[in-house]
């Protein structure tokens, strides 16, 4: 079992800056991979950034030379910086990690940037 628990969502302008974090309940090195998904209304949920293990990061084209996906060690954590935002990054962004080939999800946070 792995519990997340996510932070850092709200509302900005386009342009602005938000970090998302997302603590686990157990050792990230434990887990194959880490990452944030999102999902904007009437949409399905697409991988947003993720960091393996080995420290390997995979972003969105979308994202790419935006956002920075990050780990703190010490805090079991995963932070996502995203800067330069667009009203098109407007979406609920869930945590995600996967252990032993299952995959488990945050609550959710809302971003929402406005025009």
């Amino acid at each position: 079992q792995v519990q997340l628990v996510e932070s850092g969502g709200g509302l900005v302008q386009t342009g602005g800056s938000l970090t998302l974090s997302c603590a686990a309940s157990r050792s990230i090195f434990s887990l194959s991979a880490m990452g944030w998904y999102r999902q904007a209304p009437g949409k399905q949920r697409d991988l947003v950034a993720q960091i393996g293990s080995g420290g390997r990061t995979d972003y969105a084209d979308s994202v790419k030379g935006r956002f920075t996906i990050s780990r703190d060690n010490a805090k079991n954590a995963v932070n996502l910086k995203m800067n330069s935002l667009k009203p098109e990054d407007t979406a609920v962004y869930y945590c995600h990690a996967d252990y032993l080939n299952w995959n488990y999800w945050g609550q959710g946070t809302q971003v929402t940037v406005s025009s």
